[in-house]
Formats: C-alpha cells, structure tokens, sequence
C-alpha cells in the first residue's frame, strides 16, 4: 500500500527559489547542453546532485544551512527538471563531463561533490574522472554501477515490499525493468506518480519525510515523454557505466559513504573503489537522506570545512 496525492501547491522552480532567500536559479551552457542549476551561498563549492526520481529540490531541507558554510550548487542532471533532456549521453562519465563544464562556466576549480541514486553514480564518476577537481565525494546510500548489478537476485525476499517492515533489505526490480525497451514508456505514460510515490514510500523509513508537496514537485517535474524517457535512459546505459568501471582506479581524495537502506551495498562498491572511504550507517533513515537526516547530512558536509 502507498499514498499518492496530488495536492494543489506551488511546483515551479520559480516559486520554489522564491521559497529560499538567498537562493537563484539559472541555466548554464555545459558544453551545448543546457543545465538548470540552483546556486546560493559563500564559501567553498559544494555540488548537490539529486536521485531517480526526483530533482534539485530533493536538497530543499538542508540548503538554507549549507548556504551558511558553502557556495552550493544543487544541479538538475541531463535529463532531470528543468535541464536538457537530449537524445543520448546518459551514461555516468559523460554526466560527469556535463558537470566539469558547469564548474568551468561558474569559474570553479574544485568543488566538494555529493550526490543520492542516480546523483551519487555521476558524482563517483566525476571524482573517477575529475580527481584534481574533486575536495571530496559524499555518496548517499547507492554505488555507481559495478558488477555485482549483473549478479543480482530475480526472486525478492519474503515481506521485501512491506513499507511497514522498517528493517526490509533492498531489491531494486526496476533497475532491470527501466531497461526494457518501450514498455517503461507506455505504462508510465501520464502515470509516472504512482511509480514515483511507491519508489518513494518503499525506499522510505519514515513515510512522511517526503511530504505530499514534495512529491507533487516531483510528479510534475516527470509529467511529460520526454521527461520519462530520459529517466528511463539512466538505467539504460548501466552496462557502459559497468565497464567504465572497471577502468577506473581507486580513489584517493577524502571519500565519505552514508547509507540507510543501501548501506551494504554501496559499502561493498567503496571497499574496492576507494579502499579509504569512511562508510557509516545512518539510523531510522531509509534511501532519502538529505530529507530524512538532513541533520546528519549536514553536520557531516559541515565537518569537511575544517576537514
């Protein structure tokens, strides 16, 4: 069982900035694709990149604090929100060089890094790929894609969908079904809400942390083809992500993994990856930390400073 309501509520970026004194939003040119990016803040570059299937507005708790320590940029990726959503380019190392030519266009050297799902994959690969460009890489609750994605199980485990189980292991299904070519698109077609609200709810510890308004924003957001397709293409191009990978060698700038529902997974991917990650699970959260502990988020962010 999940809810899915549509309440009646501001869900435009501009009304959303306006919600954040201090904040603003733009688009930037990264190499001919055009990214929306929400910038507010002084301090060192912190990069703030959101999940499947959500946008920038995931980090909405904790931006009015970071943006007391920090010049945060909370980015919508190629194919999320108000960015781009162009034919290909959806594997994470070409992500990841949408966003080197962003922090060229803010005339940003270096940038802590930090990024939940889909955002956590493209933030590994910009440190894999930018590491002179990287002060340090946060990944929230997921691994980029590795080769234990080809190994894992078919079958769930007994109760493995029951959102009132707080201790429920993980079976991420639809990374195997967003890759079916078609049918994603057709049964999601004018319905993705309801796909969004159960990812949500199931990947969720406390149910409300993602409030109804949230989710309206984020309906809205992936309320169109073009939208659902691009999303779609993430878990597309998992294979090339696979073996991009495998060339890539373990990283050595300060790595910090914070899991809830994720934890054993992302924690097997950093122990080979970035053999001196700091790996901590966080209690009572779930897969959406930065709104379910955005406390801890950012006391950890905070700690880089001085760090």
């Amino acid at each position: 069982m999940f809810h899915f309501d549509t309440p009646t509520v501001p869900v435009s970026d501009d009304d959303l900035i306006a919600a954040l004194p201090g904040f603003s939003g733009r688009h930037v040119d990264a190499d001919g694709i055009q990214l929306h990016v929400v910038t507010g803040g002084e301090g060192p570059p912190l990069v703030l990149l959101p999940s499947w299937p959500m946008t920038w507005w995931e980090y909405r708790k904790v931006l009015p604090s970071l943006a007391q320590h920090f010049r945060v940029l909370a980015v919508d990726l190629r194919g999320m929100g108000a960015s781009a959503k162009p034919a290909q380019g959806y594997d994470k190392k070409t992500m990841a060089t949408d966003l080197a030519w962003l922090l060229s266009a803010f005339e940003i050297d270096a940038a802590h890094i930090v990024g939940n799902d889909i955002g956590a994959m493209v933030a590994y690969s910009f440190a894999a790929n930018f590491g002179a460009r990287t002060r340090s890489l946060t990944m929230l609750d997921t691994p980029h894609p590795f080769a234990v994605f080809k190994v894992l199980p078919l079958m769930p485990e007994p109760g493995v969908f029951d959102v009132s189980n707080t201790s429920r292991s993980l079976h991420p299904w639809w990374f195997a079904f967003n890759q079916v070519p078609g049918l994603p698109e057709a049964l999601f077609a004018g319905r993705f809400g309801f796909m969004q609200n159960w990812t949500i709810d199931y990947l969720s510890h406390d149910l409300h942390a993602v409030s109804d308004h949230d989710r309206a924003v984020f309906t809205a957001a992936y309320d169109d083809d073009a939208s659902v397709r691009a999303s779609l293409e993430w878990f597309r191009a998992f294979d090339q992500d696979i073996k991009d990978a495998a060339t890539y060698a373990p990283l050595t700038m300060p790595v910090t993994g914070l899991g809830g529902i994720g934890f054993d997974f992302l924690a097997m991917f950093l122990q080979a990856a970035a053999p001196g990650a700091k790996i901590t699970r966080l209690e009572k959260t779930g897969h959406w930390i930065p709104s379910e502990q955005p406390d801890a988020l950012v006391a950890h962010l905070r700690a880089l400073i001085t760090a």
